[in-house]
This record gives C-alpha cells, sequence and structure tokens, in this order.
C-alpha cells in the first residue's frame, strides 16, 4: 500500500519546550535544537521522526487514567528492565503512577503520560 507522507514530529505542548525537551533527551538521547522563542525539537539518533516541544501558555495536563472520552497520546520507551530504569526514570523528573508485568506507566514533568516497556 502506497503511502502518503512520513512521520516529521511528534508534538508535545508544554509550558517551557527547553526543559521538557531536556527531560526526553535524558530518557532517549538525541541532540537539542531550538526552532525559534517557543519551539524546540529533540533529534533522536537512527531515526528520521523527531520529537517537538511546543511552549502552550495555558498548558493544563491530562488526566491520567481518565473515563471521560478524552483520547489521548503517549509514548512507550523501550528499556531492557524495568525495575532498573526506573530509579533513573524518577532521578529525571517522571513521577511513577502504575506498574504491571511489561509495562510501567509515569508522568513527564509537565503531566504527559509515557511508559516504559520490555
Amino acid at each position: 500500500m502506497a503511502h502518503l507522507g512520513s512521520l516529521h514530529s511528534f508534538v508535545l505542548d508544554c509550558p517551557d519546550p527547553r526543559a521538557l525537551a531536556e527531560f526526553y533527551r535524558g530518557l532517549v538521547g538525541g541532540t537539542i535544537r531550538p526552532d525559534g522563542e517557543d519551539w524546540v525539537n529533540l533529534e533522536i539518533d537512527g531515526i528520521g521522526a523527531k520529537l517537538a516541544f511546543q511552549q502552550s501558555p495555558g498548558y493544563a495536563a491530562p488526566v491520567w487514567p481518565s473515563d471521560d472520552g478524552d483520547q489521548q497520546a503517549h509514548l512507550d520507551i523501550a528499556v531492557p528492565d524495568l525495575a532498573g530504569a526506573h530509579d533513573e526514570v524518577l532521578a529525571l523528573g517522571a513521577r511513577h503512577i502504575e506498574s504491571h508485568d511489561t509495562f510501567r506507566v509515569y508522568l513527564d514533568p509537565v503531566g504527559h503520560p509515557f511508559c516504559t516497556v520490555v
């Protein structure tokens, strides 16, 4: 099947783009490249797409979990060992929400949900 395009970036709204880019660089590596006053890109080695962070002065964190029907997106970060990664993820500024056999749910410093997975 032919496709129309390719993934360019996954954008997260936040109050401080540079700070959130630094958090995610701690999780997945990469190079931070500011793009204007209210936008920062995190170019991750080995993939063409990037994480981008857009300043949103009125940012309100999503609620996790939520049963109000809102659709949310989240990132899954592959790690070799859930327990081994846990303390490092917390040291970067994440908040642990729940644990399961093959994944753990966290909130980043501004409240976006993400998971570590094995």
